[in-house]
């Protein structure tokens, strides 16, 4: 699904990008004229952005104190896995037919692409290509509610630790992730819709999963 970015779309992913390699940490304030002055824009798109990440959850918009990187408990995480397994399920569930064989090679190629991200200890790109392998048949469904609705879900994971020295057992946990995403990929392959929702749901999605969100 092709959008057409704006400046605002622009200055939002910068800063959500800022969020997930750490350089805003959770808790802390996200400064204005710092955006502007490394963007060279005004305060109005990063106004807008900074409204759009907090109605999107990744911001907290607090009196006084301005935008501050939302902090989420394991109570908010797995509530969030929850939900997203139900809709993911779903949204793979209407795709699973819709689904061209070039897609179906796409996420082959994703799949690989993580293998080899996560041999290499480039997490950033492992985080990039995973999103992209949801998208591949989210994006499918052809429903536009579901589809923002979990775009809006996900972007509170935005905040995530793939730092080695916090999380030792990273490239396993990451390594038992993607194997999730092969055999995802085969019941796509296999054209089992409803398998393939169930999947999603109690297995790739479940909540305890939650518990190696570092946010």
């Amino acid at each position: 699904m092709n959008k057409f970015k704006t400046l605002t779309d622009h200055v939002y992913d910068y800063i959500a990008e800022q969020i997930l390699l750490g350089k805003i940490a959770p808790g802390e304030k996200v400064n204005e004229n710092i955006i502007c002055e490394k963007l060279s824009v005004s305060r109005t798109p990063v106004r807008e952005a900074l409204i759009e990440l907090s109605c999107d959850g990744i911001l907290e918009n607090v009196p006084r104190k301005g935008f501050l990187v939302r902090t989420l408990t394991l109570k908010n995480l797995k509530e969030i896995y929850y939900v997203t397994g139900i809709l993911e399920g779903e949204a793979a569930k209407l795709s699973c037919a819709k689904l061209e064989p070039q897609d179906l090679n796409d996420m082959r190629f994703y799949i690989d692409s993580m293998f080899l991200a996560i041999e290499q200890g480039n997490y950033n790109m492992y985080h990039k290509q995973q999103d992209i392998f949801h998208h591949t048949f989210i994006d499918k469904c052809g429903n536009e509610t579901l589809i923002d609705t979990l775009a809006h879900l996900k972007n509170q994971l935005l905040k995530r630790s793939y730092d080695e020295d916090v999380n030792p057992d990273i490239k396993k946990i990451l390594t038992d992730t993607n194997k999730e995403h092969e055999k995802i990929y085969e019941l796509f392959l296999a054209r089992d819709a409803e398998q393939v929702c169930l999947y999603l749901r109690d297995v790739h999605w479940r909540p305890f999963l939650a518990e190696f969100e570092v946010i």
